[in-house]
């Protein structure tokens, strides 16, 4: 069997088409770069290399071997890699999902304790829906969701981060603008912009669950999926809104927000989720650092009487 330092000697003369620069490139002389080159094509029984005195081309048999070459090299890079970040569990790579409403709060404070305490780390940020990130980690594309329940118990660890109200949103405008709160039975006839039933799944089906139980028909004019767009559309006169305590930060103009009256609590629930047999070594320090900062209880911003 073919050693990898040989795989290097030939993709480095593959990859330059000259023994003398490619045994410059690794710091060899040029004769045991030959050797390995001969030894190499030996224990493969073909030939890799076409050489002329002023020339070196590879052949049909090396062109398809070089892109198997280089994917050795890596994989073997890689298991090297993967063998000092177990060792230390401070360097290496995560992958995270999390959904566009947590980005709003608790996904940077998240990140900022990842840069803190994990200089060496790349945090690989990802956007995407509950549901795909579900899909996400178990094809094992992202390590963490934060994602929105119900969250599938078998073979998942999650824990809850946030826990949010529903706050009203309206135009700065509108008469429920100038009250303290605002309750389900204020909304009632009014046009309201409601989540779609896929990309927004959690937050659809929690509000009608709500109106469900308020025994409420709103006059849905718009589904849409972002809350910036929902407020954009509560600026533009649409309609009114609800959506979580953290659209605060978000500081859109020409919006008002209103703490939202319910008989019954009913808060906006963010988990953080990963696979039990998850062994990227980060998955636990990162784990410990998500449960720190929901623990702290970080306040969410007091909502202003009204965002103009």
């Amino acid at each position: 069997m073919f050693e990898l330092s040989q795989l290097r000697c030939f993709v480095a003369v593959a990859e330059e088409l000259h023994f003398g620069r490619a045994a410059a490139r690794l710091n060899m002389t040029q004769p045991p770069l030959s050797r390995q080159i001969q030894i190499l094509e030996r224990v493969l029984d073909v030939v890799l290399l076409e050489r002329s005195n002023r020339t070196v081309k590879l052949t049909p048999a090396g062109q398809s071997f070089l892109a198997e070459a280089r994917r050795l090299l890596k994989l073997a890079e890689s298991a090297a890699l993967l063998a000092k970040r177990v060792a230390n569990g401070k360097a290496g790579s995560i992958n995270i999902g999390f959904t566009a409403t947590s980005a709003y709060s608790y996904v940077p404070r998240l990140v900022a304790a990842c840069r803190r305490e994990l200089p060496d780390v790349e945090v690989s940020l990802k956007e995407m829906v509950s549901g795909d990130q579900l899909k996400r980690l178990d094809s094992g594309e992202i390590d963490i969701g934060l994602l929105r329940p119900p969250i599938p118990r078998r073979g998942l660890s999650a824990f809850r981060v946030m826990a949010e109200p529903l706050i009203a949103a309206v135009p700065a405008g509108h008469a429920l603008a100038r009250g303290e709160n605002v309750s389900l039975p204020d909304l009632a006839g009014e046009p309201f912009i409601m989540y779609a039933p896929y990309e927004a799944r959690y937050f659809h089906d929690l509000l009608v669950e709500l109106f469900s139980r308020a025994g409420l028909v709103p006059n849905y004019v718009q589904h849409l999926a972002q809350i910036h767009s929902m407020l954009a559309m509560v600026h533009s006169g649409v309609g009114v809104a609800l959506v979580p305590e953290t659209a605060v930060n978000l500081r859109f103009s020409g919006v008002a927000l209103r703490p939202l009256d319910l008989p019954r609590h009913r808060p906006a629930e963010l988990f953080f989720v990963s696979r039990d047999d998850n062994d990227n070594p980060l998955v636990p320090i990162v784990t410990a650092l998500a449960r720190e900062i929901a623990e702290t209880g970080e306040t969410i911003q007091r909502l202003d009487r009204s965002i103009q």
